[in-house]
């Protein structure tokens, strides 16, 4: 690492140590606690609700620290995740040190610890989501030979009470500016802390969602992340959840990520970036094109699209975002820049043009390239999603894609390049397979494929079956048509899923 990128890194830890976080050691964060003063630990770990959980350390001696960070401590499991067994329910976490991070919200100098779960053998517990995303992507490099990166976008909503001056225009949110956008000093403050406890962000801006109901402004935000390893993508949104959460507790706001607020209005997802690479090198173009690998992957997303959303779309208001011309999928297919496909390619740098310079006619230097930066969208998830099982599930779902024998005829056949919603294309939209409807329907396309997911041990039988049984205990089929013109009822069932995962 770069001593500029090191002074230039947010992350407290970075700075102080040197080094970047993936070396961090258990005394190099021994020796950070003790030069700078930190009075607590805290050990975090995400259970079955998909919410970051606190076991709360005060420090009383270096060899206190030195027994906490070598063996970890036990916790209840069954409390955490419902199919493990009261009788037989202790786990160890165990902290991973890279993940580290200052904890700006403690009263008390605090660093926080991210931590992963063993069983009373002291191996990985099989079913524990993180553990699984671990698997996913050992297994996609060793079958492959490619690495797999991902990103989040983070969508989410401000709930408050309504402000007369500047009001928003509805549904038009997108790249508002202050002071037509009321809540970008939470989003800027996330931004910077997200940053300082080690995420790494792309952009942040208002989103198109904004509306008034009822005496209460809705307005939707979005943060949106740089390409990672799978286990850091979702360590970052796990903690950029947790951090927007605060924030809104501490400024008096709702923060929801809630996949759907009300009916006829921009619903959050949480899309999912990502690309291959090879020797370090992105492999997602090819001669100024989209790549055969990266068709390929394409094909094996689309091909396993409908159990996904056992994963990504995991409560019944999900379902009522699934809809037509919401910018939200409904269809199996793909294609370029089009925002009614399932997955999408992104507008990318895919050819030298020299933008810059046309834009900076004083600019001399050449300008480096970046048509590393392409990526493809899957676009169907939301915050209701098991992060860790859903991005090991689009892991599984690439892996499938690479392995297909007609993985390019497939990727042809679901090519799109209109909007499938327009009536002069309804032809094309007929012939085209839907997303699930309900978690009911998701479960029974979980156990349909769930070879492809079990297969190398990655998701555990056991799992696959709870996930669906979890899901249908919802009894959510045909739930649209049950709500239509049931305003309170409707009303009701978003403020029990307000805060999801």
């Amino acid at each position: 690492m770069k001593e500029s990128d090191i002074r230039m890194n947010p992350n407290p830890l970075v700075q102080f140590l040197k080094k970047p976080a993936s070396e961090f050691t258990r005394q190099d964060i021994i020796y950070f606690i003790e030069e700078n003063e930190i009075e607590m630990i805290n050990f975090r770990y995400v259970g079955e609700d998909g919410k970051l959980k606190t076991l709360n350390f005060v420090i009383n001696s270096k060899q206190h620290l030195e027994d906490i960070f070598s063996s970890g401590e036990r916790v209840d499991g069954s409390s955490l995740f419902s199919y493990i067994e009261a009788g037989s329910s202790d786990l160890y976490v165990v902290p991973r040190f890279k993940t580290a991070f200052v904890n700006p919200f403690s009263e008390y100098p605090t660093l926080d610890i991210l931590c992963s779960f063993y069983n009373r053998e002291g191996k990985p517990l099989e079913s524990s989501p993180e553990y699984i995303l671990r698997k996913a992507t050992e297994q996609f490099k060793k079958s492959t030979g490619y690495d797999f990166k991902a990103m989040g976008e983070l969508e989410y909503y401000v709930v408050s009470e309504v402000e007369d001056l500047y009001p928003s225009i509805d549904q038009k949110g997108y790249h508002e500016s202050p002071p037509f956008t009321k809540f970008g000093h939470i989003r800027k403050e996330a931004l910077s802390l997200i940053a300082q406890c080690g995420g790494q962000t792309k952009y942040g801006h208002s989103e198109v969602g904004s509306f008034v109901s009822e005496g209460q402004l809705y307005e939707q935000q979005e943060i949106e992340f740089l390409p990672v390893n799978p286990q850091d993508a979702v360590d970052q949104l796990v903690i950029a959840k947790w951090i927007l959460r605060m924030l809104g507790s501490e400024y008096g706001v709702n923060i929801s990520f809630a996949p759907k607020i009300t009916v006829g209005k921009a619903g959050s997802g949480m899309h999912v970036h990502m690309l291959l690479e090879k020797d370090g090198k992105n492999i997602m173009i090819e001669n100024g094109k989209l790549s055969d690998t990266a068709k390929k992957m394409i094909a094996g997303i689309l091909d396993l699209a409908a159990p996904l959303t056992a994963f990504g779309n995991t409560i019944p208001t999900s379902y009522l975002r699934l809809v037509p011309h919401q910018e939200a999928p409904t269809n199996i297919c793909w294609g370029d820049s089009n925002r009614s496909v399932l997955v999408r390619v992104p507008l990318g740098w895919t050819s030298d043009t020299g933008m810059v310079k046309d834009a900076n006619p004083q600019e001399k230097q050449d300008i480096p390239y970046f048509s590393g930066k392409q990526t493809v969208e899957l676009r169907s998830g939301d915050g209701s999603a098991d992060l860790y099982l859903y991005v090991a599930g689009i892991i599984v779902a690439a892996q499938h894609g690479l392995e297909m024998k007609n993985a390019l005829a497939i990727a042809d056949k679901l090519y799109m390049s209109v909007n499938i919603f327009d009536e002069e294309h309804k032809d094309i939209l007929d012939k085209l397979e839907y997303l699930p409807q309900s978690c009911w329907e998701s479960a029974e396309k979980l156990i349909e494929k769930r070879q492809h997911f079990e297969k190398n041990n990655v998701f555990p039988a056991g799992l696959i079956e709870q996930t669906a049984e979890n899901l249908k205990l919802f009894d959510d089929k045909d739930l649209s048509e049950r709500l239509y013109g049931k305003d309170e009822e409707l009303r009701e069932l978003v403020s029990k899923f307000l805060h999801c995962q």
